[in-house]
């Protein structure tokens, strides 16, 4: 994805959470989006064409930051080093659910799964991880997870 086409995505995800709130009536942590109720949202996020898929210092270092700038709660990360072809497995988990990849450096592929509830806004790892991996394309797919009004 070049960076117009992630701009305008991220400005449209962005928009939609103009009107995002927890839930105020059980503190359950579901979220209140355009008159939705769920869960959380769950990112799934392919990259094709990136770069430094085998280095797990960056990696864990574009978790920390997502985490950061998604405003959630970091409880515990690990990653592991694949040999011999160097892919990474990762994981963080956090109070608001997880952000986990799995890295094939040979394919210059890579598979993020991000979901988030409450408050955290996980659209925000999307420009964190194209800066750290620099992928030629990247794939989006946003899940409002628990939707009970979903079919």
């Amino acid at each position: 994805m070049n960076a117009r086409n992630t701009t305008s995505t991220l400005r449209a995800m962005s928009a939609q959470y103009d009107s995002y709130s927890s839930s105020e009536e059980n503190k359950d942590h579901f979220i209140v989006r355009n008159g939705i109720t769920f869960a959380g949202t769950h990112l799934i996020i392919d990259m094709w064409g990136a770069s430094h898929l085998d280095d797990i210092s960056r990696m864990e270092q574009a978790f920390r930051d997502a985490v950061r700038d998604c405003c959630a709660t970091l409880l515990h990360i690990h990653m592991h080093h694949f040999t011999p072809n160097g892919g990474i497995s990762g994981v963080a988990v956090l109070a608001e659910s997880h952000i986990s990849v799995h890295t094939w450096p040979e394919r210059n592929y890579a598979a993020f799964d991000l979901f988030m509830c409450g408050d955290s806004e996980p659209q925000r790892a999307i420009p964190i991880f194209e800066k750290a991996f620099k992928p030629e394309r990247l794939i989006v797919n946003e899940y409002l997870r628990g939707n009970s009004d979903a079919r």
